[in-house]
């Protein structure tokens, strides 16, 4: 596998090494080995960032092992030795509980499967020769109080669920630093005020009388080139900006998907006139918010019309087979004609999120799902999703977080405190930790504490869900009385207040016209064997949705077939099961060509 695109796109340094590519590996079902020297034999070779259960990791095991080991060894170059600098070792994702060791010293631990962390090894390095790493992952695949999404935990892939992910599944690099260093940035947007705030963390050896200092611009055009003094570690500034005033100039540096304009950013650390550390970031001016039960985009109303995409590759499950993939996969959303995506019960690669905020696509950011209701499920979502939300506040393309999905891991919501407390909790916690965003705290049904209320429905009859949503029908009686799924929309105590209402799931219409694909396994909440009424049913499906005038926006499920769940408007291998542009004139309402 060639190297990867820089893995952090909004933190970027020059001096960096990937450490994907083949790795010792071995099971450890009994967790017979507590440290990596106690094992004598490596019985294979994985090809790392790539999971053990898929075909491209070189391993392909999708039984049951509750733990794995992995080894290599690496070359740290001469430069980065001299002037005494420091030598991260950062891993994108680890699924779900790692330790590591650097040349047998424990270097890092971590819990939570979606989430990076890193560890300074510079302690850990000998003064010559290779380094060697290796890495525990701990994943009980039996157990259902962490957050796993849509990994299985039978043997064989069901219904709605897929193969397991264990281990390693984003890229693992080294990153070569100063001894005082600019350990993170995050930039919150202000359209009303017309300025962006930054906050960077300082990290490594304490120096006095230390600068910041911040240049942004918009192509050629500088916009802001401004210096701070550091006091302790922390940085947090407002930028103003020169407000143009007239609308069409300021539409032209606000962020949307018609007009996805980014800033880019270099930020330098100096001491007098020396520099210490230098990135390269970027972010965005747009806002959202919701009023008088629609969203707004950047002030002004804005329809949602979104695609639900699992994020998994055949051949690769999980991690994309490349970065190219996971561009591919944000033009085919445009290409279809819908303006975001909801990623579902999955957190994905920054890399995928990059693309999205370059090319313009909203994503809807949803936490992958425990199943069992405990205070240790509870807990272990809450760590997991405030790192989350830590890692990608910056991104532009981020619209929306979705802690909980259709009461999954929060049971009897209509019937018990406790669950429906900690629906209250994750919502209000989300609203703490990022203010700048809306959150859906419980999508699909029994919606309490939330900014916009989610709909599902898999009614794949055209005339009923018009019928049912359509423009003669209050949405007051629709969100306080419908039932949907056997669930009520809304909890008691919990009315419609004006929130915008989205159908955030709905179609599932599977295409088959082969007798063996059928007696595969394959599921769908629907299926047609003809092509011609595949499109007309899905085209139909989105024409109510997009019209009834209740909806502030749609997802229709979705982006692409899924293992068994075939219900894609793309094939697995990311092929058009309708022409492109007759979908995306179905989504958009325009014209459909001829």
């Amino acid at each position: 596998m060639r190297d990867p695109a820089y893995p952090r796109p909004q933190l970027r340094r020059g001096s960096w090494m990937s450490l994907n590519g083949p790795w010792r590996f071995a099971f450890d079902a009994e967790l017979q080995h507590r440290e990596p020297r106690a094992i004598e034999h490596w019985p294979l070779t994985i090809q790392v960032p790539f999971a053990p259960e898929c075909a491209r990791s070189g391993i392909a095991d999708r039984g049951f092992h509750r733990a794995c080991w992995y080894q290599r060894e690496f070359e740290i170059s001469q430069s980065w030795r001299a002037s005494g600098r420091r030598v991260l070792l950062h891993f994108g994702a680890v699924d779900y509980h790692a330790r590591v060791w650097v040349n047998d010293t424990p270097v890092a631990e971590h819990e939570g499967g979606h989430t990076p962390f890193a560890a300074d090894i510079t302690f850990a390095l000998t003064r010559q020769g290779p380094q060697r790493v290796a890495v525990w992952a701990e994943d009980d695949p039996h157990d259902l109080e962490k957050p796993r999404g849509k990994q299985d935990w039978r043997l064989e892939p069901h219904s709605i669920w897929y193969p397991r992910t264990t281990g390693i599944w984003q890229t693992v690099w080294l990153e070569s630093v100063p001894r005082t260093y600019l350990a993170s940035l995050h930039w919150i947007s202000n359209v009303e005020r017309w300025e962006i705030a930054l906050q960077a963390f300082i990290a490594g050896d304490p120096v006095p009388d230390v600068d910041i200092t911040v240049d942004l611009r918009c192509g050629q055009a500088v916009l802001a080139h401004d210096t701070y003094r550091v006091i302790g570690r922390e940085v947090y500034r407002r930028i103003g900006l020169s407000d143009p005033g007239i609308d069409d100039f300021r539409n032209e540096l606000l962020w949307s998907p018609e007009r996805p304009t980014l800033l880019d950013a270099s930020i330098t650390l100096k001491r007098g006139g020396e520099v210490i550390d230098e990135v390269e970031s970027y972010t965005a001016l747009r806002s959202i918010g919701a009023q008088r039960e629609r969203i707004l985009l950047n002030g002004r109303p804005y329809n949602l019309r979104m695609v639900l995409d699992q994020g998994y590759w055949p051949d690769t499950l999980m991690t994309a087979p490349s970065d190219d993939a996971l561009r591919r996969d944000v033009e085919l959303a445009k290409a279809m004609g819908f303006n975001g995506v909801r990623k579902h019960q999955k957190i994905e690669d920054p890399r995928y999120l990059y693309w999205a905020d370059k090319l313009g696509l909203i994503v809807f950011g949803e936490m992958p799902s425990a199943y069992r209701f405990t205070q240790k499920a509870i807990q272990r979502l809450l760590r997991e999703w405030t790192e989350v939300i830590e890692r990608d506040r910056s991104h532009p393309c981020i619209i929306m977080w979705v802690p909980f999905n259709e009461s999954w891991g929060v049971p009897d919501l209509h019937a018990l405190p406790a669950p429906r407390d900690a629906v209250a909790a994750l919502y209000h916690v989300t609203k703490t930790l990022d203010p700048s965003r809306l959150v859906i705290g419980n999508d699909g049904w029994e919606s309490s504490a939330t900014d916009v209320i989610g709909i599902h429905d898999y009614d794949c009859d055209p005339k009923h869900l018009r019928a049912r949503y359509g423009p003669e029908v209050k949405s007051q009686e629709v969100v306080d009385r419908r039932w949907t799924g056997g669930r009520i929309l809304t909890l008691d105590g919990y009315p419609h207040r004006g929130q915008p209402i989205c159908l955030s799931e709905f179609g599932g219409i599977g295409f088959s016209n082969s007798t063996e694909d059928r007696a595969s396994g394959e599921w769908s909440y629907a299926t047609c064997s003809d092509a011609a009424k595949f499109e007309e049913l899905v085209c139909s499906l989105i024409e109510v949705a997009r019209t009834t005038g209740m909806f502030s926006g749609f997802c229709y499920t979705q982006f692409a077939d899924t293992f068994q769940e075939a219900n894609g408007l793309l094939r697995a291998d990311r092929s058009p099961k309708i022409p492109l542009e007759r979908l995306a004139a179905a989504v958009g309402g325009t014209p459909s060509p001829s």
